[in-house]
């Protein structure tokens, strides 16, 4: 169909890259420029956007990546989740007075992932140095960058916090005792110089294997953990619980873990293979609401009408309400996939969604999982409460809107990648002296009751919210996609998608579309709140589908138009030629290619 669209499709037949900032895909474009691929091209954007968007991803936070190599010809997932640290028990935590892990703070630090895995996608699939992925890092951090207005309001809702109880952030977000001002050109020499350190160790081996294993042991195994566990020692901060708590983390914790390669998990739909992260991470709530739809006559439905919203926000309930009772660590618990995605389980569920909005959390209840659905949906109701939906970290001190970043690249070849790297925010934790990074906050998301898949436990992975997508057609790699967005990322990306193969929109079109999601569920961040029956949506929506949705029951918030999801995408079509397309939202995401 023919849509209105803010921005060109990008197209071309050389590289696309597509990310939440315009410089930072201009620095991807410039690596595919210098020869690197794909993985290269990914590695030094996840590296750039640490400096230009420090209040949404930092070094010391985590990486899913979904890539595909042709030289492989295989779809794969790096995860570099950090789980636990060895120290991080229910009882640790409990006997501190805690019934909720803070969303800030030493405490909700898991062991930092993200170096690792942009590392090992550097050796084992990409071409270049580590010189050559950090240069254009350093280069921002050593000279400045223009200073997003967000990350200027955030430091400002928090100035006062960090001079009384995080000094070493302020020193870092705050220097000279000024809040800098938006627009205005921003540095942050330490942690240029902490790079630099990093290359120079690597560039004492001889071998660009040998340099990239040498820059893995100098951050989990050398001065950066050193520098970590030494200020973690004796470090005893103030968090969003009220009160100081010290860090569980140690160099050990560090020293022993490494970023993993796994299999994706992958669902078919009308000629579309989605292929996602395991149930460590939400990817799978997107597969099961294809499940719950693709019997659905949505190509029938306007892609901007009630009937689509009602369908996809019911359908997307239903996912998210297993997610709370089946999904976690497969490492340490049985997550029953195969019936959770099976054509009978989804029929069942589909059933459910009838033309009134729903109210209740409705996880189905599957067989042999009876006291794991009983003892979820007590707590639930004993500490997940009902109110405003928060967004990541420090919503307490300051407003907030976004918690990652996004990265889509296809280069010449036909590599792809789809990368979600978020985590140690600049309000997450006070900086390393040292450093010039903090650590990350991703242990709010475990529960502090025994026996659930989300339980708090010694290296366990935390059920992330950060969930890249890649997409085959009739089995050839075809599309990356992604978004930032914490609860919300599944959401938006989905009625992306549905959109896209249903409406035969361009890629710039449908992420134009206007978006919505729920706040039926229980939140992922602290402090673990949900609206049932909430649904957000853009005002971009006409004020008859805005009737409709109210007049079906859908407790609707109107948020102005443009405001809400960070979406891009990328294509590679079977002759080669090339697409990409990024949000006009925030006017900050971009797309570049030839």
């Amino acid at each position: 169909m023919t849509a209105f669209t803010t921005r060109p499709e990008i197209l071309g037949t050389f590289g696309v890259v597509t990310s939440t900032h315009w410089i930072a895909s201009a620095v991807g474009m410039s690596i595919l420029e210098k020869g690197g691929n794909a993985f290269d091209a990914a590695v030094a954007t996840g590296f750039t956007l640490q400096i230009l968007e420090p209040h949404l991803v930092g070094p010391g936070g985590d990486m899913p990546a979904i890539i595909y190599s042709k030289r492989k010809d295989k779809v794969e997932v790096i995860c570099a989740q950090g789980p636990a640290p060895a120290g991080a028990t229910i009882e640790h935590y409990t006997s501190e007075g805690l019934r909720l892990i803070p969303g800030d703070g030493l405490l909700a630090t898991v062991i930092p992932g993200s170096f690792d895995g942009w590392m090992l996608m550097l050796r084992d699939y990409g071409r270049l140095s580590v010189r050559d992925v950090l240069e254009p890092a350093i280069y921002y951090a050593e000279n400045g960058h223009p200073l997003l207005p967000r990350v200027s309001a955030t430091i400002k809702g928090l100035a006062e916090f960090f001079e009384k109880e995080w000094p070493t952030s302020y020193e870092t977000w705050v220097p000279g005792g000024s809040v800098p001002e938006p627009h205005s050109s921003f540095k942050n020499p330490v942690l240029a110089e902490t790079w630099k350190r990093i290359i120079a160790e690597a560039e004492a081996k001889q071998g660009r294997e040998a340099q990239i294993e040498a820059a893995r042991d100098a951050f989990y195994r050398g001065f950066v953990a050193e520098k970590i566990a030494n200020y973690l020692k004796t470090a005893e901060v103030m968090d969003a619980s009220g009160s100081r708590h010290k860090a569980v983390l140690t160099a050990d914790d560090m020293a022993n873990w490494s970023a993993t390669i796994e299999e994706p998990q992958t669902y078919d739909y009308h000629g579309w293979t989605v292929a996602k992260i395991g149930p460590w991470g939400q990817g799978p709530v997107f597969l099961q609401t294809l499940s719950i739809l693709r019997d659905m006559d949505i190509a029938s439905m306007e892609p901007d009408g009630a009937d689509f919203v009602h369908t996809v926000t019911e359908a997307m309930k239903l996912a998210f309400a297993d997610r709370e009772i089946y999904y976690g660590d497969p490492k340490f618990a049985e997550v029953p996939l195969d019936q959770l995605l099976s054509d009978t389980y989804a029929a069942a569920r589909r059933k459910l969604i009838t033309d009134e909005a729903s109210f209740d959390l409705r996880p189905g209840k599957l067989s042999g999982f009876e006291r794991q659905y009983d003892a979820t949906m007590e707590m639930l109701g004993a500490d997940s409460k009902t109110g405003a939906v928060y967004e990541p970290t420090m919503a307490h001190l300051t407003e907030k809107r976004g918690d990652t970043v996004h990265i889509d690249v296809i280069d010449r070849e036909g590599n792809m990648v789809s990368v979600t790297p978020s985590g140690g925010w600049l309000q997450s934790s006070p900086i390393i002296p040292g450093l010039g990074f903090c650590l990350n906050s991703r242990a709010q998301m475990f529960w502090l009751k025994p026996g659930l898949p989300t339980s708090l436990a010694p290296g366990k992975r935390p059920r992330t919210t950060l969930t890249p997508s890649l997409a085959l057609y009739e089995g050839r790699p075809t599309l990356a996609f992604g978004t930032p967005g914490g609860d919300q990322q599944e959401q938006w990306q989905l009625s992306f998608f549905l959109r896209y193969v249903h409406h035969k929109m361009n890629l710039q079109a449908a992420i134009d579309q206007p978006l919505f999601h729920t706040s039926h569920f229980p939140g992922s961040f602290y402090p673990r709140t949900r609206e049932p029956g909430g649904l957000m949506v853009e005002g971009n929506f006409s004020a008859a589908v805005l009737d409709s949705l109210r007049a079906r029951g859908h407790k609707l918030t109107v948020a102005e138009p443009w405001t809400i999801g960070r979406l891009t995408a990328a294509r590679r079509d079977a002759d080669g030629l090339l697409r990409a397309a990024a949000t006009p939202r925030l006017m900050q995401a971009y797309a570049v290619g030839r």
